[in-house]
């Protein structure tokens, strides 16, 4: 099952800040809105229930970027492979290994 805030995101279409434009909160039953400080409607239940697979989707992709971010080289890699073609190879064949790994 998705999150609600990523339901939300789709909903409205944007990034939103939930320390101040919408508050969520679990009292221990699930989480669900407690503020709605935008200028668009609150959705319904339903409406976000609709959502459901499109957050699925945005979860799915946030983790494949997660997942390559954790084993892409550091930047200090990166530098080195800068001024050294061998190390420039490397840090490409590093890179294309980890899209391979987690595809989009």
């Amino acid at each position: 099952m998705a999150q609600l805030n990523n339901k939300i995101k789709i909903y409205l279409d944007r990034e939103i800040d939930f320390r101040k434009d919408v508050i969520l909160q679990d009292d221990g039953k699930g989480v669900y809105i407690k503020e709605w400080n935008v200028a668009e409607a609150q959705p319904t239940e339903e409406q976000l229930n609709a959502l459901e697979t499109q957050a699925n989707t945005l979860e799915a992709s946030n983790q494949v970027i997660a997942n390559r971010k954790a084993e892409y080289p550091s930047i200090e890699e990166l530098v080195v492979a800068l001024y050294d073609t061998e190390d420039k190879l490397t840090i490409e064949n590093k890179r294309k290994a980890i899209k391979e790994k987690y595809p989009k």
